[in-house]
């Protein structure tokens, strides 16, 4: 029998909007890679060792994460138990739009273009014939 609808209604409405203000446990992390059983490798803005966070119970099978994500992590979720595990996922950043206008947004994450700007020097080729080589022994 699958969970109600409600459960999940009730899962995305509270990660619909970002909070508005972190905890000092908490943190903002980008996704790099899902290794199973709902944990994931996250890395942290300045922090060059990534980090294995895990998936609560609330969010499986009802809210999916993508590799290059964002999530909120809670760091100090595991310090008691003796695992690999560096920390929970609090919530998942749905709206990137409204999480980017936070304060506490990382400026390590900054969006990146998709196209980067041209160099001025560089005359663009697009749509030109390319050039003639008269080193092909035609006279």
């Amino acid at each position: 029998m699958p969970r109600p609808k409600r459960n999940l209604l009730a899962t995305a409405q509270e990660t619909a909007s970002p909070p508005a203000a972190l905890d000092d446990n908490h943190a903002i992390a980008r996704v790099r890679k899902a290794e199973g059983k709902n944990l994931y490798l996250v890395e942290l803005p300045n922090h060059p060792d990534p980090l294995l966070v895990e998936l609560p119970s609330r969010f499986r099978s009802q809210i999916w994460i993508k590799r290059g994500g964002y999530v909120l992590i809670d760091t100090a979720a595991f310090l008691d138990r003796d695992n690999k595990l560096d920390g929970e996922i609090v919530n998942v950043v749905r709206e990137e739009k409204e999480w980017r206008k936070q304060s506490y947004w990382p400026p390590e994450f900054t969006k990146k273009p998709a196209y980067p700007e041209e160099s001025e020097d560089e005359e663009s080729t697009v749509g030109k014939m390319p050039p003639i080589d008269d080193s092909d022994g035609h006279d």
